[in-house]
Parts: C-alpha cells; sequence; structure tokens
C-alpha cells in the first residue's frame, strides 16, 4: 500500500498542489488578496517541468477567463483563480462559458466588499456565485469547502461535475479557508490526459481545429436566431433540473431532535458547529445544517426538516443576508426563518450566534 501523503498547508497552497495532481493542463489567473498563494505555489513547484501543465499569469482577470475559455474548448482541464472584485470582472467570461456548455474550475476566495473592501473574509459572494453573477439564465456548479482537506478534494470533485455536465464549476471559498493551515492528505498524482483520451472523450463538443475538416466542432454562445436561442435555454435549464436532482451534497450535524436549525456554509460554518456545542450544553435542542454545494442548494434537506416540525432556522453567514432567502423558500413559511451576520470582513464568534439565536427565535 503506498504511503500517505499528509502535510501541513494552506487552503489557497493546497489548491495549486491538488490542480497538479488531478492533471489540470491549464492555469490562468491574475494576483488578488487573499488567494495569491495559488499561482505563487504553481510558480514554485513549476509543474510545466514535470507534468506540461501550463501556468500563464494574464495581464487581467477578463483575460484570464478568456484563456480558461479557450483552452476548455479544446476538452483540455483548465482552471482559474480569484477573489471577490476579481469575480466581478470574470462574469461576463463565466456567462459565456455557460452558454457555450464549457467545463473548467473557478475558484473564488472571497473578501469584503462591496467595491474593494478590505482583504479580509466574506461570504457576500453568495449572490454572485449562485444566482449566475453574469447575463443570462445560468447556473454555476458551486462548492463551498469548510476546511483545507475539503479545498483540496473539491478540486477533483469540481473538475468532475464539471465535465459530467459540461458546466463550470466554482468552489466558493473565503480568505479565512484560503490562509487558514491545517493538516491534508493529498492525493496521488495522476496523468493529464493524452490528446487521444481527450478526443475520445470529447470529441462530440470540443474544437480541434480546422485540420480535420469533416470532424471539427464550433464553440460559440451565439445564436441569431431567437427560437433556436430558446430551444438552447430550454436545454439548459433541463441540465440543471439534472444537477439539482442529482448532486445536492450537504452535512447535518445533530438535526435529528432539533428544535431549532442553524444554516451555514464554509467558514461559518466551522464556527456554528461550536455554537451547536454551547446550545446542548445549554439543554437547548439546536442543529446544523451545512450545504456542501450551494448550487444545487439542499432545498428538500431544509423543506423535510420544516415539515418534520422544526421550530425556526438561522441562516448564519458573512454577510447582510443572501443565503437566508434560498433558506426561505425552502422552508415556505413551515417556520421562522432569521439572518445572523457580519459584513465587510468581521467574523463572528460561536457566542454571538447562540445569542443571535436565541434574541431571534428562542426568545
Amino acid at each position: 500500500m503506498a504511503e500517505k501523503d499528509v502535510r501541513l498547508m494552506k487552503g489557497n497552497e493546497v489548491i495549486a498542489h491538488a490542480a497538479i495532481r488531478y492533471g489540470c493542463d491549464g492555469y490562468f489567473g491574475y494576483p488578488i488578496t487573499p488567494q495569491s498563494e495559488v499561482m505563487e505555489t504553481l510558480m514554485e513547484e513549476k509543474p510545466w517541468e514535470t507534468t506540461g501543465m501550463v501556468v500563464l499569469q494574464a495581464e487581467s482577470e477578463v483575460s484570464s477567463i478568456n484563456m480558461v475559455y479557450g483552452g476548455a474548448s479544446t476538452g483540455k482541464r483548465v482552471m482559474t483563480s480569484s477573489s471577490s472584485p476579481g469575480l466581478s470582472l470574470m462574469a461576463e467570461g463565466l456567462s459565456y462559458l455557460a452558454g457555450a456548455e464549457l467545463p473548467c474550475l473557478v475558484l473564488n476566495c472571497q473578501r469584503g466588499g462591496p467595491g474593494l473592501g478590505t482583504i479580509q473574509p466574506s461570504q457576500a459572494d453568495y449572490f454572485q456565485a449562485c444566482k449566475g453573477g453574469g447575463h443570462g439564465d445560468y447556473h454555476l456548479i458551486v462548492l463551498a469547502p469548510n476546511s483545507v482537506q475539503e479545498m483540496n478534494d473539491h478540486v477533483a470533485l469540481g473538475f468532475d461535475l464539471a465535465f459530467k455536465y459540461r458546466n463550470p464549476a466554482m468552489i466558493l471559498a473565503d480568505g479565512t479557508i484560503g490562509q487558514m493551515m491545517e493538516k491534508v492528505e493529498l492525493a496521488p498524482q495522476r496523468p493529464r490526459k493524452t490528446d487521444e483520451e481527450i478526443r475520445q472523450e470529447c470529441g462530440g463538443w470540443a474544437a480541434h481545429g480546422k485540420g480535420d475538416r469533416e470532424n471539427y466542432n464550433i464553440i460559440t454562445s451565439l445564436e441569431l436566431k431567437s427560437e433556436v436561442m430558446e430551444q438552447n435555454n430550454i436545454r439548459l435549464q433541463a441540465k440543471y433540473r439534472a444537477i439539482e436532482e442529482n448532486e445536492v451534497r450537504y452535512e447535518e450535524i445533530l438535526c435529528d431532535d432539533a428544535e431549532y436549525i442553524i444554516v451555514a456554509f464554509g467558514s461559518s460554518a466551522r464556527i456554528c458547529a461550536a455554537t451547536v456545542e454551547m446550545a446542548r450544553e445549554q439543554g437547548l435542542k439546536v442543529g446544523l445544517l451545512r450545504p456542501i454545494t450551494l448550487y444545487p442548494f439542499p432545498s428538500k434537506a431544509i423543506a423535510a426538516l420544516a415539515d418534520r416540525g422544526v421550530k425556526g432556522f438561522l441562516s448564519a453567514e458573512l454577510n447582510a443576508g443572501q443565503m437566508v432567502e434560498d433558506v426561505r423558500l425552502a422552508v415556505n413559511g413551515k417556520a421562522p426563518v432569521e439572518h445572523y451576520g457580519r459584513q465587510g470582513g468581521m467574523i463572528f464568534a460561536p457566542d454571538e450566534v447562540l445569542n443571535a439565536l436565541k434574541e431571534k427565535l428562542i426568545k
């Protein structure tokens, strides 16, 4: 049995290592705090010398997402990473990628906003990530890690889901997860796919150049005929329904007998796990539901808790109230749903969340 490769690493650093070990073909990015270590680690590791992976610093986030578009159009496994303002600049490109049904992976290590804001952690990009962000009716597959290990694991999961559904996937982390150091078990190195393997896997849609005039594909999201574009949209919506049916992931902590449920993702969920412990010590039956996929959202799981008779839900997020809207839709008026959050890079403590739960719901 091969010896496990366990290291102490930052979340951002492990993204780079996970990408190399997955067999990623190319990374195109632009530095911005608090995720700059992704590119820095790739430059230190020099994967172009070992696996042939391309690592390129573009002149801007707009350029990097369009380089991702180009690489993805050939069936290659390509990715980028940025933080909140940089993702705003990528919004048009992400819409193009979704419209052209191109698989890729994007890391958003969120920071406080709006505007340039701070370089401290935030979760205020939920709307941008889960509600499209760019123009048109589309969705990204959105994964929300709450540990350095999940930062590692979600690279492979994100790429796999992106190619399964031919859809961009996003790892929505934040400055806390990106900068914290934890023990992580790295996956074994696997080779990059050969051009022949890519042709066999993606030949039905990927661009192969003009050399093979009988079997080349044109990659575009443009369609000038409205009736054809409507059919394209209908097909995309059917794909999103399949994702919602098959790819929901979440974690429940002490929800079986809970009278009150905290819903939290990412670093907030780690804090709220301690809140649940504190509440239980005080005799309060509180549980935690952690969405791992933010899109697709675990609406059915939350609805089931509401149907079971949960007395109230608290959505704890590092923002002014974004995921809470999806929690309310899932609960559908069967129980009170409240929000508690901090903004601008501030992080709440477990006791703050418990106090908010008591004030807003238990009273």
